[in-house]
């Protein structure tokens, strides 16, 4: 469902990420573990389109979603559900996701 391929992503001349790979099937839960500064939420803003790669390779179901602004790749259906948010704090997990959930556009 996810295959992320050779990623790598920098904040101007400080490379954060080098080569990452990983692929998360569909069905499957996937965790990124470290201390502060080891990559984490870099790893998933370039997922998400927010930070631009300049290497490597992300596809969703398939086609590379690299490089497409991140309202595309919301589109396609790639999201992010921020922790301790409480985006709206009296419902469940399950009804915060639904409350959100649209159909998904192909950006391709």
């Amino acid at each position: 469902m996810l295959e992320v391929r050779g990623l790598e992503t920098s904040y101007g001349d400080s490379q954060v990420l080098f080569g990452m790979d990983f692929n998360i099937g569909a069905g499957e839960v996937a965790t990124l573990l470290g201390r502060n500064g080891m990559g984490k939420t870099t790893t998933v803003h370039t997922i998400l389109g927010i930070l631009q790669p300049h290497g490597g390779r992300i596809m969703f179901e398939g086609p590379a979603i690299q490089g497409l602004p991140s309202f595309r790749v919301a589109q396609a259906g790639v999201g992010r559900v921020p922790e301790g948010r409480q985006i709206f704090p009296n419902l469940s997990v399950r009804e915060n996701l639904i409350a959100t959930a649209r159909e998904r556009q192909r950006p391709w």
